[in-house]
């Protein structure tokens, strides 16, 4: 992925039509739907967001160039982005899963464990998955990786073969 301010970071993608006038159904990347609600415009420009609300499986959105379900169809797919400069700043122990998603992996006891390969809600914190060298992953709480240095080190007692 594209680093520095102008990078496009994805909050949300279009799952499908929602009905016959144009409406699309989103899976938000976001934290919540206000977080989609604050930027107007996604993809440089290319898509103007009308109205936005709630559904159950995310949200469901009316772009002013997307005018019937043909082309609400066709646009399934469609990562919604903003750069990375709009986006709002961090606070302490705050981070966007694209800053940590790759990073290098390492035990407190300095064995090479990987690179996070994704992260998790599963409701009771942030779960960390880890893709080791040959492809096998394993999974730690958050709680158990310190992330503020690079690579990121992850307690051993935690460390899955």
């Amino acid at each position: 992925m594209t680093s520095g301010p102008e990078a496009a970071v994805p909050l949300a993608v279009i799952i499908g039509a929602h009905g016959v006038t144009g409406e699309v159904r989103l899976k938000l990347f976001c934290e919540s739907l206000d977080s989609l609600k604050q930027y107007k415009t996604f993809n440089g420009g290319a898509l103007t967001l009308n109205t936005v609300k709630p559904h159950k499986m995310g949200a469901i959105a009316r772009f002013a160039e997307i005018a019937d379900r043909n082309g609400a169809e066709a646009a399934r797919g469609t990562e919604l982005t903003v750069p990375r400069s709009a986006l709002p700043e961090l606070g302490e122990d705050e981070f966007y899963h694209m800053d940590i998603i790759g990073l290098r992996c390492v035990s407190d006891t300095g064995e090479e464990l990987g690179k996070i390969f994704a992260i998790y809600d599963f409701g009771a914190g942030d779960v960390i998955e880890i893709e080791r060298e040959n492809g096998k992953k394993f999974m730690v709480p958050i709680i158990a990786i310190d992330m503020d240095s690079d690579p990121a080190v992850v307690l051993s007692d935690f460390v899955a073969e």
